[in-house]
């Protein structure tokens, strides 16, 4: 039996900002209050984020009560990522419905896989998301060091060198706060 070649990639990376949303207690909302209320969750929430992200960034994918966003720029993710937890707070009085999101970015050059994005740096924004609490921005510090200018109204609270699973180097956390 012969081995097979694998072809060199003809994907491409992108460097750019990586954001994960994650929709905390969606698993007991379901349980309390039924799979059409929890539908109308996820799908509150994902018009909010198609709306807040235009023209400045893209939704990638929806990883069911999360999404995958990408941004060319560090500053506009922490601008939309700020942006949506303001949005899922008033909507969560208006619409007598907890959108509890918490949200994790950070930069990076993923690599492409057709509209897809994959690759260790996606990986490290997924364990970002992982340690926010609901209602909180956290951004790596590669993502701070791309920040341009700064964010009017915006600073950054170090949370501290972190441990995340499968990541061998410990890795600078802030919180983004406005």
């Amino acid at each position: 039996m012969s081995a097979t070649a694998i072809a060199p990639s003809r994907n491409r990376t992108a460097e750019g900002a990586i954001a994960f949303t994650d929709l905390t207690g969606y698993t007991e909302f379901c349980a309390l209050r039924g799979d059409e209320a929890a539908l109308h969750l996820l799908q509150t929430q994902e018009q909010i984020l198609r709306d807040a992200i235009r023209r400045r960034g893209r939704l990638v994918k929806n990883l069911g009560d999360g999404f995958l966003l990408w941004f060319r720029s560090a500053s506009a993710a922490v601008e939309v990522a700020l942006d949506l937890q303001d949005i899922f707070d008033s909507e969560s009085f208006d619409i007598d419905m907890p959108l509890w999101v918490r949200i994790g970015v950070h930069y990076g050059s993923p690599l492409r896989y057709g509209r897809d994005i994959i690759g260790h740096d996606v990986n490290l924004a997924a364990r970002v998301v992982d340690l926010a609490a609901p209602g909180e921005v956290l951004v790596s510090e590669e993502c701070c060091q791309h920040i341009r200018r700064p964010i009017p109204g915006v600073y950054f609270e170090e949370v501290g060198p972190v441990v995340m699973k499968g990541i061998p180097d410990t890795i600078r956390l802030y919180r983004a706060i406005r």
